[in-house]
């Protein structure tokens, strides 16, 4: 683990592959240690992050993995589910894939001889989001190009479908608001579902496109981002189905959207894979320009910690760790 300044990333991490997308676990799994997971062209790798930012005893980042699972296909997105203890015996590691042959994959695993996988079937096109129930996690809502949002059980059968009207890209369900999924699509517009009436309750609208990614403020439920074109934009739900706030920041394309998971006002963008260096941007909403610029070779994915001011980037052979201010 070596301090790389040449692409201003605090910390990097040797992969074995292209890593296509990289996720911290955000949920306490009851150890000291952060659980992370990346996945490259067929396998998903999961390992335990530390950091001196939150030990005195560690030496700028302790990683250690542990165990890889294969995959047989592209990872195109991870989740993790709340069920995942480190502290139990034996440990569970349970997350769920989205491969590019349009299944997903649930994982569970004892990190010893117990290694299951569940693959559910449905999606007609690609599959570009997914996220667990936040407090049982009995559930999986999922997003794609082929029009849907579909939340499974465990067994990989469907529960709900909502048909939409163009692909959609990002999913969240919020753990203060366990009845109600986001979905955004990428003709601009983000609404809220009601998972018991399975009804359409609220929609915001970004007035451009396309929209590739959107977030829901783990600290204030009343706050949406998104970036759509070359714009971030940001939501009041309280006070208007229109951005309160946008601005212009990549040159090209903006690719991904990502709240902190510790202040509200801190939040990530990331252009697109491909270029010669992705940014990623680190912005504060007091601040008018970013607080952090980070460049990466061909980044892909963007994932907060969930307790520090940090995120992290998957590249060519290698995760970037970024460290900013609260």
């Amino acid at each position: 683990m070596k301090h790389d300044s040449t692409r201003n990333a605090a910390y990097t991490v040797d992969c074995e592959d292209y890593v296509h997308v990289v996720k911290f676990n955000p949920f306490h799994s009851g150890d000291s240690c952060s659980l992370i997971a990346y996945g490259g062209n067929n396998y998903v790798v999961v390992g335990t992050c530390r950091f001196q930012e939150e030990d005195a005893e560690v030496e700028g980042m302790q990683y250690k993995t542990l165990r890889t699972f294969q995959h047989g296909s592209r990872v195109d997105a991870i989740a993790w589910s709340p069920e995942t203890r480190l502290d139990a015996l034996p440990p569970q590691i349970r997350f769920c894939t989205a491969a590019s042959d349009r299944k997903l994959r649930l994982f569970t695993s004892d990190l010893q001889d117990k290694n299951e996988c569940k693959t559910f079937d449905g999606h007609s096109d690609y599959i570009n989001d997914l996220v667990f129930a936040p407090k049982e996690g009995q559930e999986v809502a999922s997003v794609s190009d082929d029009h849907t949002c579909r939340v499974w059980d465990l067994e990989g059968n469907e529960k709900a479908h909502f048909v939409l009207r163009s692909p959609g890209m990002s999913v969240c369900w919020h753990p203060e608001e366990a009845f109600k999924l986001m979905v955004a699509e990428k003709n601009g517009t983000i609404r809220f579902y009601d998972l018991i009436t399975h009804q359409a309750i609220l929609s915001l609208e970004c007035e451009q496109i396309p929209l590739m990614s959107a977030d829901w403020c783990l600290k204030n439920t009343f706050k949406i981002g998104a970036v759509a074109g070359r714009d971030w934009l940001i939501w009041d739900i309280t006070r208007s189905s229109y951005p309160q706030d946008k601005r212009p920041v990549h040159v090209d394309r903006a690719r991904l959207f990502r709240w902190s998971q510790v202040n509200e006002n801190l939040f990530a963008t990331a252009g697109y894979p491909g270029k010669t260096t992705t940014q990623l941007l680190i912005h504060h909403l007091g601040h008018p320009q970013p607080i952090l610029t980070g460049n990466a070779t061909v980044g892909s994915g963007l994932t907060w910690h969930r307790t520090l001011p940090l995120c992290a980037v998957g590249g060519d052979h290698k995760i970037f760790f970024w460290v900013t201010e609260m």
